[in-house]
């Protein structure tokens, strides 16, 4: 997973650099690789940058249930001390 997701971020760095440079050649096309390259980096790379970071990770201890509001409100108390 980390070097697909490595490699789909090259190639998007590639495909911007590609799309600035063809931009002053013929406006048209590099605007539709500039966008084409910014979808694919939104709606592809960074979802599964967020599933790759996240997968082994417990997401409640990141909830604000009460019990944690609770460790909070203490460990301010405490260091307020």
């Amino acid at each position: 997973m980390k070097y697909i997701i490595s490699i789909l971020f090259i190639a998007v760095l590639i495909g911007l650099g590609a799309g600035f440079y063809l931009k002053t050649e013929d406006e048209a096309t590099g605007n539709l690789i500039i966008g084409l390259t910014l979808m694919v980096g939104f709606f592809i790379l960074m979802p599964l940058f967020i599933y790759h970071r996240w997968r082994k990770r417990n997401v409640k201890e990141y909830m604000l249930t009460k019990e944690n509001i609770k460790k909070m409100r203490d460990y301010q108390k405490d260091k307020k001390i």
